[in-house]
């Protein structure tokens, strides 16, 4: 199975480093030197990383064969694709790959369905699970313990405990004045 393990950004220097938008937990293991990627567009790949530091926060790659800003350059907005065994596990048993998640069914802790999972939305703060509603509208559920309290990857569910007016209209609204307006 192939997933997107990050996305080139702009080069960094004049030596052929690029940085690049991570997306996923393993950088460590997906984007070590030697590793050899598969591209979208397919045309630029397969790249070997050669060197990978961090500078500032963000990921440094330098790939085999790109010893120049130009080269680094081309390579921008290029997605790196690592081939993953489909049966592999993160590490962390609270952790999941997006295929692993990608069509669970979303119901509310009593059964009542609200949706499939269609799409994983990566944020800087926190991920997405874009839902498929069986009318065909869309709702966003944020991945976090306090919503999602439950993946059951056998039973191909992802329960929730949403909070009033995240996945319907029916919203609480406080007030901190009483209906007569004093």
């Amino acid at each position: 199975m192939q997933l997107v393990v990050a996305r080139i950004g702009r080069a960094h220097g004049i030596k052929g480093e690029v940085t690049v938008e991570v997306r996923t937990d393993e950088p460590e293991l997906r984007l070590a030197p030697g590793a050899v990627l598969a591209t979208d567009p397919a045309s630029a790949g397969p790249l070997t990383i050669e060197t990978g530091r961090v500078h500032s926060g963000r990921l440094l790659l330098r790939f085999e064969g790109v010893r120049d800003r130009n080269g680094a350059e081309a390579l921008r907005n290029i997605l790196l694709i690592a081939d993953v065994d489909p049966d592999e596990q993160p590490e962390e048993p609270d952790e999941y790959y997006d295929h692993q998640l990608m069509d669970l069914d979303v119901v509310l802790a009593d059964g009542t369905e609200v949706g499939r999972i269609t799409e994983i939305s990566h944020l800087p703060s926190q991920d997405l699970f874009i839902v498929e509603r069986p009318d065909g509208s869309e709702v966003m559920i944020p991945f976090v313990e306090e919503i999602v309290t439950e993946i059951d990857l056998k039973e191909q569910k992802a329960v929730i405990d949403p909070p009033p007016g995240l996945i319907d209209d029916r919203s609480e609204i406080a007030s901190a004045r009483d209906e007569d307006g004093d």
